[in-house]
């Protein structure tokens, strides 16, 4: 063909596991990973619990289609992921790709937040491509209309100078990616074209990926020191040569905890390999032996927090060295910062800098004096004007206004995060029978497991917390109760109840948590004896049997009014 009519199509290569997907009648039938060509692992049962995988189709499709594309996990779920599994003594996941296949591959003890975190992006239609669609563009267009997340980045570049250009500037916004994101691949547009290039044993010919450069360097560590977080946990930080790292200056490095250090054999003076990934802490990902200098100095950490001098402790069956004083000065800091996030109470007005100096200055000696601060205390502060000291207390005054969920995110307790404080909230409705509450009782709430009653329990069992919250209600901060009701009582006794698809203002667990509550019962498959069918956003094949058997289907507007009674 002539040279002017080729033209391409850029698109961003995520660092994740490659899946397919088939649809057959607009349905989701079967997922697999595409191994390196080889026939994958079928996986369908947990990707469907993947948020942004359509079980049903948008608008009309071909009655078999097979489409494909990339799973992975977003930087920021990332982090949670890491930050939880070093807390439970678990060694972190290098990468975000190695955590997405995890997740895809898990049999027990399945992670749900982990794989509803999960993003798919569709690239690829094979077989029975609609009529019409004649360009890779077109494809990605039509992925779109079908209700895939195709990525934004996808660009028709009319030339190689285009593609060039497209190169440089993908390289440049990598680390802007809410999915981190290892290379580009170059496509030919027009797929009568791709068709006549043909496909290699493996690869296809019209097509081409390159990898970006390693977000990887070498420098030498010149101290370790302690930092202590929110939970008391000490995190050495390897403090390196600065270097620079995928377009960074990197001065720190994470070293998880001792056992790591020990695993890696890490000591000062030595020349190491230092790692970025996205935009999550860097890492050293190994020593190189052939550098390490005589006086090269073994680390422990410290038997004293190095914030408050306190004796630091590392409990049985822990990876974690924590400071035992409650008081000290860091954990404070770090636990005002997780109340005051827009998972917690969302305070506006109250930044990292405003919280460091308000513990600094001996404003804040727990977490309560937050909501007894008063114009004139603030305004002794340095670089505190009237402006900022009143948006501060509207701030806090309005924070107070909340749900006992996200008290229960705000308190910082060890292992309870958004769906657990969703389920204990809907499970108890207030505080009080909560914080009477047994490890038994809590053991009891379904998706509630040992780890997290024990921690709970014992939370609530200890003075000094008990007082805190006791004042935190004191000081007017307040939610709107609900009933808890037991099962076989309340507005709804006898009616079962089937849910499908995703719910918009609470998880499907919450909602089945609420309609126990309200003594209704909940099952996994629609028969004649389904009272109702609760129906959310891109829901399954179960909506189709309900409409079969002429069920009543609610939206989730029809769940909460049911529920209201």
């Amino acid at each position: 063909g002539d040279e002017a009519e080729i033209s391409y199509v850029g698109e961003p290569k995520l660092d994740g596991a490659g899946i397919e997907l088939v649809y057959e009648k607009g349905l989701l039938t079967v997922g697999t990973t595409r191994g390196d060509g080889q026939t994958g692992e079928d996986v369908t049962a947990n990707l469907k619990q993947a948020g942004s995988i359509p079980l049903r189709l948008r608008g009309t499709a071909p009655d078999r289609i097979s489409i494909r594309g990339e799973v992975a996990l977003p930087v920021k779920a990332f982090k949670r992921l890491n930050a939880a599994r070093l807390e439970r003594g678990l060694e972190p996941f290098a990468n975000p790709r190695n955590a997405a296949a995890g997740s895809l591959r898990q049999l027990h003890d399945i992670d749900l937040e982990r794989l509803r975190s999960l993003e798919f992006r569709a690239y690829d239609l094979k077989e029975n491509i609609p009529e019409g669609v004649l360009t890779q563009m077109q494809v990605l267009e039509q992925l779109r209309s079908w209700g895939f997340i195709v990525s934004e980045d996808s660009e028709l570049c009319a030339d190689i100078d285009a593609v060039v250009d497209y190169h440089r500037r993908m390289i440049e916004g990598r680390n802007d990616q809410r999915v981190e994101i290892d290379g580009i691949v170059i496509k030919l547009n027009r797929l009568d074209q791709q068709e006549e290039l043909g496909t290699l044993s493996r690869s296809p010919r019209w097509a081409i990926a390159f990898k970006f450069p390693p977000q990887q360097a070498h420098t030498v560590i010149e101290d370790i020191e302690a930092s202590v977080g929110r939970t008391g946990a000490l995190t050495p930080v390897a403090r390196l040569r600065p270097v620079h790292v995928g377009g960074v200056i990197v001065s720190n490095a994470s070293l998880h905890n001792q056992d790591e250090i020990d695993r890696k054999d890490v000591r000062i003076g030595d020349t190491v390999i230092v790692q970025r990934a996205g935009d999550v802490i860097p890492q050293v990902v190994k020593v190189i032996k052939s550098k390490r200098p005589k006086r090269a100095k073994k680390w422990k950490l410290p038997k004293h927090c190095p914030v408050c001098n306190d004796p630091t402790v590392r409990l049985e069956g822990e990876a974690v060295t924590r400071c035992t004083n409650i008081d000290c000065p860091a954990q404070l800091k770090n636990n005002v910062r997780h109340l005051a996030s827009r998972g917690a109470l969302d305070v506006e007005g109250l930044g990292e800098k405003r919280v460091d100096q308000l513990v600094e200055q001996g404003l804040l000696r727990r977490l309560s004096d937050l909501f007894s601060l008063d114009r004139k205390a603030l305004l002794s502060l340095e670089r505190m004007g009237e402006k900022s000291a009143d948006n501060l207390l509207a701030g806090l005054e309005k924070a107070k206004d909340t749900t006992l969920a996200r008290f229960l995110i705000a308190l910082g307790i060890q292992h309870v995060g958004e769906t657990v404080a969703e389920l204990m909230a809907a499970h108890f409705g207030d505080l009080d029978p909560l914080m009477a509450a047994t490890q038994e009782d809590l053991e009891a709430i379904e998706g509630v497991g040992t780890i997290i009653a024990e921690s709970v329990a014992r939370f609530f069992a200890d003075e000094r917390n008990a007082g805190e919250v006791a004042r935190l209600r004191e000081l007017g901060l307040r939610w709107q109760k609900a009933e808890p009701r037991r099962p076989g009582e309340g507005t709804l006794s006898g009616t079962t109840f089937v849910l499908t698809g995703t719910l918009v203002n609470m998880s499907r667990a919450v909602a089945k948590q609420r309609i126990q509550n309200a003594g209704g019962k909940v099952t996994s498959s629609v028969s004649k004896k389904t009272d109702y069918v609760v129906a959310g956003a891109d829901p399954g094949s179960k909506l189709s049997q309900a409409q079969e058997l002429k069920l009543a289907i609610l939206d989730e507007a029809g769940l909460e009014k049911l529920l209201a009674g």
